[in-house]
């Protein structure tokens, strides 16, 4: 793996599942480069007071939350037209791992698999 892609489900999990808790630790532990399209973070975000595993990893030096700028945006929606989806934060997600040859950790690999067939995906 040369880094991870992370989307909801894996933040979810991250709160509520103790092997997911350990397979993002281990890729920090590696040295792996995690990303988060900010459309996730905006997903899954509520309360920081009573998300402290997923403030402390959005606070890691090694986790990049992508913007969704204009450059990016327009990307993702070429993303959307070709795979016939409407769902943005799904294509920001496939469309991040793919320029970081990421792996993808994801509760919805259907989904993700539909938009590109080619992601490597660890299901949670």
């Amino acid at each position: 793996m040369s880094g991870l892609t992370l989307d909801s489900g894996a933040l979810i999990g991250l709160e509520r599942s103790r092997p997911v808790e350990v397979l993002i630790r281990r890729a920090l532990d590696r040295g792996e480069r995690l990303a988060v399209p900010a459309g996730v973070v905006a997903e899954v975000w509520r309360d920081g007071r009573r998300q402290a595993r997923l403030a402390r990893l959005l606070a890691d030096a090694a986790v990049d939350v992508i913007a969704l700028d204009d450059r990016t945006a327009r990307a993702v929606g070429q993303l959307c037209g070709a795979s016939g989806t409407a769902d943005v934060v799904d294509a920001s997600v496939a469309w991040c791992a793919r320029q970081r040859g990421h792996v993808v950790v994801t509760s919805d690999e259907r989904d993700l698999l539909r938009i590109d067939p080619r992601l490597r995906i660890v299901a949670v």
